[in-house]
């Protein structure tokens, strides 16, 4: 997104489109490992504030250039200077004598607003617009004067192929009657920037007043030492099993904000303790290793969850029933759902959902409700019922007062909340087939349409991939790596998409294909090869700005796949490391800890069999020097567009808030990394809150202060969101125009209807062998032939014990001589 320009004008204007350009860019190759400490800081971090004397000289020169307006142009602007913005509003761009030194200042001034803003930027040329260096940061500084809360300075770059783009938001401006001096460093300049502009954005009733610009280059900063571990902990990280395993069979990990983790199991995929209503749930606690038992009221295997405004943590749907052994009824959901207290350490229920939603979506919102799309009914049936969670009112809201497509989003859809309120659902998922369509697409919950996000590669083959907003938020982009196809079950593919909804048409990219590790095919350890990649991976964000991903498999429920590497969304690319050395598939979870390290638990494979080991990773940047700490946090209760005070023992580079981790299947779409711009006076720092709750939706945040080499602190815990932030003098958001242009028509909601058919056996397993928690693929992988002896060949390599066959069907030819058991030694003699 760039600034859109045009001349001084007094009357409202139509909503202009500035935006990023749709074109492909390939990955930019990797930068040497360990070259520069800004290289671990990451591209689009928030930059460092300094706080400076009124007046005070410095030595750098100012980059800009008429930085107080004093030069008359060709046109009404200053030279050098252009009006920029967008939206139905009415404004107008003035020099005025009203100036902090010289005889003249900008004063831009909205009478009448819709939405839009109106910005005095820097010219977009090559005369005008400073040139800067890869990887080094700017201090910015201005004196301005203002009668409304919603500015913020904003900051915008060329791309050698992109051109002129949106960069980020830096701070918001309080009101200020006399002249007040602000300055802020920029985050470290991205690969393939060649020039920078800059002013501040208005985009509320009221006007701003700006003079005496200055833009100076910051030398590198001096960092600690390169290695304090081994070499290979250095480059890699490493992996630690601890000693005590988990009790329960969770596939749903929840970070606490008191540093907890709630495991939660229900029955665990186990048919027995579902018959005998065992139901179970685990909190873990770092700090001593322990595991205490939470009695848990109903089967919440394949639930929804998502971590409330409050804390508390919103449980939804569960198992009602397994499927039949006849194959004839699938999983059942139900419309129970739960809050979970951290502080109670109990559950309680809440009222009903108004369908059954087995695997359903949940999104918590920027006014701190919740969206839940998907899963199956009480009659095994796909959900077409859109449920919303009133944090005003604490319960479900009735159907009636819901916005409604009756569209099937399938199971576990990806639904990402963006900047602007929409949800962007990713295309990630789980079983079978992506929806109809492109795969991804925008759901506007206020205009009630859906519109296609095209681009997304094999859509149809990204059965449990994993999507996640890289940081930081700002930036918003998407990536979504791997996935398979449980009924077609091909080998999981490598494949990454990147889409940048900043843009005016956002479109996915190819990414980067993931790195290759190991396989076990059934008899050890081989290299992959080919295109092979993997499903049931996970994503973590780091604190120093990079994704860990891991785990996975290669088919359904089957052959692991041991590779993990960190993909750094400045340069694009990834850095294989050292690999977890469990088993990490089906129903496994891998999340931030608050010291910064990754634990990883679970694997389900189709044998029906449970690993309850759990691997802790601590990543390379906990071997690169000593760790900065926070020493106080003045208030833990913020508010958007609020400034809060840290201390630190030692300088540090960047802050940001990390949402902790509500994970299952893969899928943890409320995961997101918000950057916070930094005040500095010596060891205390002021942090600056986005005032946008669609960036950083309300609630408890991991809050982590990282040094110039990329170490960063044990986290502090604070609560965003409060009263305050709805008082009249706050600060609104400032929410820009991206993805406002789309190719692609918006739908309208289809008729109302009462859910869709989804096939019982929609988890790719054949249930007329063995029992509910066994997988027998549908469809085998197609390097197995279709006889009895390959197939049962197969099922043995990959622990399949002796299974019965339900019924009188054998679809599958296991049982060539009909005695109700597959595999046995006479059915192996029969082809």
């Amino acid at each position: 997104m760039h600034s859109t320009l045009f001349s001084s004008t007094r009357r409202s204007r139509p909503r202009l489109s500035p935006r990023t350009s749709g074109r492909p860019r390939t990955p930019r190759p990797a930068r040497r490992r360990g070259a520069t400490a800004l290289l671990g800081v990451g591209a689009l971090t928030a930059g460092l504030l300094l706080a400076l004397p009124p007046g005070t000289a410095t030595a750098a020169p100012n980059l800009v250039t008429n930085p107080g307006f004093e030069q008359s142009g060709t046109g009404d602007m200053p030279e050098c200077w252009t009006e920029g913005g967008w939206g139905d509003n009415d404004f107008t761009f003035e020099t005025v004598a009203d100036a902090h030194s010289g005889t003249k200042a900008m004063k831009v001034d909205i009478t009448r607003r819709t939405d839009g803003d109106r910005k005095a930027l820097i010219t977009e040329n090559a005369d005008c617009a400073p040139t800067v260096t890869e990887d080094r940061q700017y201090d910015l500084s201005l004196w301005y004067k203002s009668t409304t809360p919603d500015a913020s300075l904003t900051l915008f770059r060329k791309d050698a192929e992109g051109g002129w783009q949106y960069w980020t938001d830096l701070k918001t401006l309080p009101v200020s009657g006399t002249y007040a001096r602000t300055e802020v460093r920029t985050p470290p300049v991205p690969p393939g920037t060649e020039q920078i502009s800059w002013g501040v954005s208005v985009y509320g009733v009221g006007s701003v007043t700006t003079d005496d610009h200055v833009m100076e280059e910051v030398p590198p900063p001096v960092v600690g030492p390169d290695c304090t571990g081994t070499a290979e902990e250095c480059e890699d990280g490493s992996w630690e099993v601890l000693p005590t395993k988990n009790p329960v069979r969770s596939m749903h990990s929840v970070v606490l904000h008191n540093g907890k983790v709630l495991l939660i199991a229900g029955s665990g995929n186990d048919p027995e303790k579902f018959d005998a209503g065992t139901f179970s749930t685990a909190l873990y606690d770092p700090e001593d290793g322990s595991y205490k038992d939470i009695p848990t009221p109903k089967d919440m295997f394949c639930a929804g969850h998502v971590q409330l405004k409050d804390g508390k943590v919103l449980v939804m749907s569960g198992t009602q029933g397994y499927p039949t052994a006849d194959g004839t009824v699938g999983y059942q959901g139900y419309k129970d759902s739960y809050v979970f207290d951290p502080a109670t350490e109990a559950y309680t229920k809440t009222n009903d959902m108004n369908d059954g939603h087995w695997y359903p979506s949940a999104t918590i919102m920027g006014d701190g409700d919740v969206l839940s799309f998907g899963g199956l009914r009480e009659d095994s049936t796909g959900s077409v019922t859109a449920e919303r969670w009133s944090a005003e009112q604490n319960q479900w809201l009735p159907t009636a007062e819901v916005n409604q497509t009756w569209s099937y989003w399938g199971l576990y859809p990806a639904m990402i909340l963006m900047q602007d309120g929409r949800l962007f659902y990713s295309g990630s998922h789980t079983f079978g087939n992506g929806t109809p369509g492109t795969g991804a697409s925008f759901y506007d919950y206020d205009a009630n349409t859906i519109t296609d996000v095209p681009g997304l590669q094999n859509k149809d083959e990204r059965d449990q991939s994993v999507s996640v907003l890289l940081p930081p938020a700002q930036d918003q982009k998407v990536l979504t790596m791997g996935g398979g196809n449980v009924d077609s079950n091909p080998e999981a593919n490598r494949l990454t998409d990147i889409v940048d909804l900043k843009e005016a048409n956002p479109a996915y990219r190819n990414g980067p294909l993931l790195p290759q590790g190991e396989v076990d095919l059934g008899d050890g350890k081989v290299d992959q090869t080919g295109a092979q990649g993997k499903m049931y991976g996970s994503a973590v964000l780091l604190p120093d700005g990079k994704v860990l991903e891991s785990g996975g498999a290669l088919h359904n429920r089957a052959n692991p796949v041991y590779e993990s590497s960190l993909f750094d969304p400045a340069t694009e690319t990834f850095d294989a490391v050292s690999t977890d050395p469990e088993e990490r598939g089906y129903h496994s979870s891998a999340f931030l800890l608050p010291d910064g390290r990754v634990m990883t638990n679970g694997d389900n494979p189709g044998d029906g069999s449970w690993n309850h080991d759990v691997s802790v990773y601590s990543p390379p940047y906990l071997f690169k020097g000593e760790r900065p700490k926070i020493t106080s946090v003045i208030d833990k209760e913020w508010t958007y567009g609020d400034v809060q005070r840290i201390t630190v023992d030692k300088p540090i580079a960047k802050a940001q808030l990390i949402r902790p981790a509500a994970v299952t299947h893969s899928s943890d779409p409320n995961q997101r990394s918000v950057d916070l711009p930094l005040t500095v006076d010596g060891d205390n720092i002021d942090l600056n809150v986005t005032a946008n709750p669609n960036l950083a939706p309300p609630g408890w945040y991991m809050l982590f202060a990282t040094d110039a080499n990329g170490v960063p602190s044990v986290a502090r815990w604070v609560k965003l969101g409060g009263p305050a932030a709805l008082a009249k003098d706050a600060p609104s958001a400032h929410v820009h125009d991206f993805a406002g242009d789309p190719a692609e028509s918006p739908k309208k909601p289809a008729a109302r209807k009462d859910s869709v058919p989804v096939a019982p056996q929609i988890s790719g397993c054949d249930r007329h062998y063995g029992s509910a928690d066994v997988c027998v693929p549908t469809t085998f992988p197609d390097t197995v032939a279709p006889a009895t002896k390959e197939r049962c060949t197969w099922l043995k390599d990959n622990g399949y014990g002796p299974l019965e066959v339900n019924g009188q069907e054998d679809p599958l030819r296991l049982d060539p001589n009909d005695d109700g058991r597959a595999c046995g030694k006479a059915d192996l003699r029969r082809r």
